[in-house]
């Protein structure tokens, strides 16, 4: 069993990855993505774009809650802002998709800088029941302010053109949504490892003794409501360009909570907890509802198929945090370590 690694240099301490056999298979998994498009039926294409903006969205979140500590259930707010700000900006202004969204980020960014002052004074579920107040604040904006969001009937957004390329399908959206959620894991896990992420870490730990240690929590806390409202926003903006509308009812809160239970459930604190707690998340339902699909049912047996099926998913998130509370991410450090022999040996 593998139980540690040994680093002689500050180089190796510093890789982001460690050894040559974790560089073997992420260029294997980078090709297997790359040829996805090419074998992949236009409904798992269309699941793939999915997943990956709810990768942005929840590596994010896992900024906020799992490195430091602040839990949100503001996220599908920011994310709405990220979206209405693209879509105004090409209704009105005629602004490409590679401009809005960093625009959409920035955007967002600023909202979560306001709704992250009250978290020098209010933490756990104070501060969560705050992030739900944000979202609340947002859906009002969005419902009343016709003349910038349209109201109830939202905006249409027009498919996202690249270079003269309109990505009006999921195969060619697929080629913007792939870079920007590779770009977004990396930008994560390069900052938990900079003295802002170990910051951050210091304040999820014990923020009492990390103010004692010089760092200053309100600057630093803002910081974390900013990144991850910028993720959030940039995932909404393509949220936008790939529904092509957006309504008041696109990001309810619901949507915060599947987020915090997709970290939750892929494990806090780490990059790689959020990508399989978004695709976790994502495809579990569509998963059982295509296996449900193929029971024999019919009439009013055939009725009850939604409720069951959310019940078994919702069964199958309790279940899974009962016997593996530390998430995704850990389950599989378990299994790299327990399989010593190649390709699990690091």
């Amino acid at each position: 069993m593998r139980i540690g690694a040994a680093k002689q240099t500050y180089a190796a301490d510093a890789a982001l990855f460690e050894t040559p056999t974790q560089r073997f298979w992420l260029a294997l998994l980078a090709v297997a993505l790359a040829g996805l498009p090419f074998v992949a039926s236009e409904y798992w294409l269309y699941l793939a774009c999915l997943v990956a903006i709810h990768i942005i969205s929840a590596a994010g979140l896992n900024i906020l809650t799992g490195s430091t500590g602040l839990v949100s259930l503001g996220q599908a707010a920011f994310m709405g802002v990220g979206a209405y700000t693209v879509a105004i900006l090409q209704s009105r202004w005629g602004v490409p998709a590679l401009v809005s969204l960093p625009l959409a980020g920035f955007v967002a960014l600023l909202c979560g800088v306001v709704v992250g002052l009250p978290s020098l004074r209010v933490k756990g579920l104070y501060l969560a029941i705050a992030t739900i107040a944000a979202g609340v604040l947002a859906h009002f904006i969005f419902s009343h302010f016709t003349s910038l969001t349209g109201g109830s009937a939202g905006l249409s957004v027009r498919p996202a053109n690249v270079f003269g390329l309109a990505l009006d399908n999921s195969f060619r959206f697929y080629w913007l949504v792939l870079p920007l959620t590779a770009l977004a894991l990396l930008g994560a896990a390069n900052l938990l490892r900079t003295r802002i992420g170990r910051a951050f870490i210091a304040i999820r730990d014990r923020d009492i003794s990390a103010e004692v240690l010089g760092i200053p929590l309100l600057r630093y806390k803002l910081l974390a409501f900013a990144i991850s409202s910028f993720y959030a926003g940039v995932a909404g903006g393509l949220y936008a360009l790939f529904f092509r509308a957006v309504t008041p009812e696109t990001f309810p809160l619901v949507m915060s909570i599947f987020f915090l239970a997709a970290v939750i459930v892929g494990g806090l604190g780490t990059v790689l907890g959020s990508v399989l707690g978004a695709v976790f998340m994502t495809l579990v339902p569509e998963v059982l509802r295509m296996v449900m699909g193929w029971l024999p049912l019919s009439g009013n047996a055939a009725l009850y198929l939604s409720p069951v099926r959310t019940i078994v998913f919702g069964a199958l998130i309790v279940l899974f945090l009962v016997f593996e509370p530390l998430g995704l991410a850990e389950a599989w450090r378990r299994v790299r370590r327990t399989f010593h022999l190649w390709p699990f040996r690091t």
